[in-house]
This record gives structure tokens, C-alpha cells and sequence, in this order.
């Protein structure tokens, strides 16, 4: 079966008119990246910590720790302020000669208020705590990797963050070693 340039070998045609491909390797598909977390937004593999846009290598991560963030500004401003005007109404109370003519009713109501800074505290650090902040150093600079206010999920991520990290440091994720299996030494011997 041969046609004027072409010729058959091995039954695929060669010449000006083939339409043979070249032969490719068989598909290698890379190993899918060990998943440890991953939350709209938030994704950590075995070798990528991502956050919204920003990606880390995982293997450039150092110095992992975790801290709380700072109390909420308007808890804050609303301690400082209470706590400012009831220590000018004393001091005007003071220097007037005004806590000479208080009853002891007065007194009471005075010190409940005095309270009041501390209520605020409380509150504001309850309905508004501060957020839980992962840091850890990224190629010499220290950075803040993610934050939240869930402490569960603030949790489940350093942890799978702190695993990834354990992964690169003991050499990977891939399988255990044939040894690894057999423990040298077994409490049942």
C-alpha cells in the first residue's frame, strides 16, 4: 500500500502527505498536593499556606506562634472616656469640697459608677474580643499570616499550618518507609 511520497512503516504513513503525530510520553499527572484545610478563602496544602490572594511557601515559613490581636477601638475609646469623666467628676468633687456635703447614698451611687469603666472592659472584650493572629517569619521578615476571631477556626488552621510545616521539616509527605512500619521495639515483646 504505498501512494506516490508516501510509505508505510509499521502501518503509520510517512511522507509529504501524512498527517502522523509524533509520539508522546504517557500523561504523568503530578501528585495532588496534600489538602490539610481548606475554607472559601483559606487553603493549606503541604507546601502552600494561602490566604485570600497572598500565597507563602511553606517551606519559607519559620518561627511559627500565635498572639492575640488588639482589643476593639471603640471598647477602648468607651473605657478610656467613661473612665476620664469619672475621675474629673471626683477631682472637681474633691477640690470643691463636694464630698464633704455627699451622703452615704451619694457615696454608693458614686462607687457604682466608678464600676462603670470596668463593665465597659468586660463587654466590649466580650461581645468584641480581640482577634487570634498566626505570625511567623516569611524569607527574614516577621508577618502576619492570618487572623480571625473564631477561635475554632483560628485553631484549625495554625494546627493544619503547623503540620504542613512538620511535613517539610521531616522531609515530606510521602509514604513511610518500609522500617517506619515495624517499630523496633513493641511493649508486647
Amino acid at each position: 500500500m504505498t501512494r506516490e511520497g508516501t510509505a508505510t512503516r509499521n502501518g503509520t504513513a510517512t511522507g509529504e502527505d501524512s498527517s502522523t503525530r509524533p509520539r508522546r510520553s504517557p500523561r504523568v499527572t503530578p501528585a495532588a498536593p496534600v489538602l490539610l484545610y481548606a475554607q472559601p478563602g483559606i487553603v493549606v496544602t503541604a507546601d502552600r499556606f494561602t490566604v485570600g490572594r497572598t500565597t507563602w511557601e511553606i517551606a519559607d515559613l519559620t518561627h511559627l506562634h500565635a498572639a492575640r490581636g488588639p482589643h476593639d477601638r471603640l471598647a477602648t475609646r468607651a473605657v478610656a472616656v467613661t473612665s476620664l469623666m469619672i475621675t474629673g467628676m471626683g477631682l472637681l468633687l474633691g477640690f470643691t469640697g463636694g464630698l464633704q456635703r455627699l451622703t452615704a447614698g451619694a457615696y454608693l451611687a458614686f462607687g457604682a459608677v466608678a464600676l462603670l469603666p470596668v463593665l465597659l472592659a468586660v463587654a466590649g472584650e466580650r461581645w468584641r474580643p480581640p482577634p487570634y493572629e498566626l505570625w511567623g517569619w516569611h524569607r527574614g521578615a516577621q508577618v502576619l499570616l492570618f487572623s480571625s476571631d473564631d477561635e475554632r477556626q483560628f485553631g484549625q488552621v495554625s494546627r493544619a499550618v503547623r503540620r504542613a510545616r512538620e511535613g517539610v521539616r521531616h522531609g515530606g509527605w510521602g509514604p513511610a518507609p518500609a522500617a517506619a512500619e515495624q517499630p523496633f521495639w513493641h511493649p508486647d515483646r
